[in-house]
């Protein structure tokens, strides 16, 4: 299956006053191909958002490289998005500010909508996409704050799917909602990758959530992928310390309920990034060969960047997390 978003090796820096230069990406690969959904996990202050934003352009990456079929992507300037690069969208956490509070929902709309689409076909456009999210014609001329959250998240969706985009990154799209909220936008957001064949990237905090709706996880630890496999092996058999700490920080409810275990420690400030392997400090297992930084291993399928799963230095009395 050929990637519709390929990240390679990507790296992140930002200035700091005070503290110099901070790597939050340190190093990332990921691909989505069409029809499938990504995950992308890990505690805040990880650099999730800060790859997204550089996957979609909005941030030039410090390193690597970021193409969207085929082709690298262009970080945003001054100047309009290349039109090959129009079907690379995003949804941002906060829908209250990913929409113009000055402007009709119908005038939004419109800005996206393809300029080969002319007259009543462009109207008649906006209230397809109305309709395709769940919201009716009349929010066409309304403003933003007349909504719930949960409709605003909507419409930035219907924002997000005038281009007709092909893969669209979602950037914690629900966390500022509620609960019967966050179980709307969900289904619609996986319900639109399926039916139109979309690729997306889901990022989020919420290794439960990421579980229901992902086809493959991508674990993110202080700026690296720690751990990628397909969801269901992932959760089932974690090969990483990190992701066994994030699977047993869920409350089970069941025949035989577990309230949540808590991970010690804090994320490491990036600007003071331990050596070696970065989760050293917080990990149980941390033996002798962690003073190095770890390769990510081929595990067949799955990958994992961890010394326990290499034969070579994974001591016999640590079984594998």
């Amino acid at each position: 299956m050929s990637s519709l978003l390929r990240i390679s090796d990507v790296q992140v820096e930002y200035r700091s006053r005070g503290n110099g230069r901070v790597r939050a990406v340190a190093g990332v690969s990921l691909e989505v191909a069409p029809g499938q959904i990504v995950g992308l996990v890990g505690e805040s202050g990880c650099g999730k958002s800060s790859l997204a934003r550089v996957a979609v352009g909005l941030t030039p990456p410090s390193a690597g490289e970021v193409s969207f079929a085929g082709r690298p992507i262009t970080p945003l300037g001054w100047r309009r998005r290349p039109e090959t690069e129009i079907g690379l969208q995003m949804v941002f956490q906060n829908p209250y500010a990913s929409l113009n509070p000055r402007r009709t929902i119908g005038a939004q709309l419109l800005d996206g909508v393809p300029a080969t689409v002319t007259g009543a076909a462009r109207t008649d456009r906006v209230i397809e996409l109305l309709d395709r999210v769940g919201m009716p014609a009349e929010a066409a001329d309304r403003y933003p704050h007349q909504f719930s959250g949960g409709q605003r998240q909507r419409l930035a969706i219907a924002r997000a799917l005038a281009p007709q985009p092909r893969m669209i990154i979602a950037d914690e799209p629900v966390t500022a909602l509620d609960a019967s909220s966050q179980a709307q936008v969900v289904n619609l957001l996986v319900g639109l990758v399926r039916e139109l064949d979309m690729g997306m990237l889901f990022i989020s905090h919420d290794l439960a959530l990421v579980h229901e709706i992902a086809d493959v996880t991508a674990v993110m630890y202080l700026g690296r992928i720690v751990e990628t496999a397909p969801t269901r092996d992932l959760w089932r058999d974690p090969r990483h310390p990190y992701t066994r700490a994030l699977i047993d920080a869920v409350p089970q409810i069941g025949p035989t309920p577990r309230l949540p275990a808590t991970l010690a420690g804090e994320v490491p400030d990036p600007a003071n990034a331990p050596t070696g392997c970065r989760f050293r400090p917080r990990c149980a297992h941390a033996f002798a060969p962690c003073g190095d930084q770890p390769p990510t291993l081929d595990l067949g399928g799955r990958s994992a960047a961890c010394w326990l799963n290499d034969p070579a230095t994974a001591p016999a009395a640590v079984a594998a997390p």
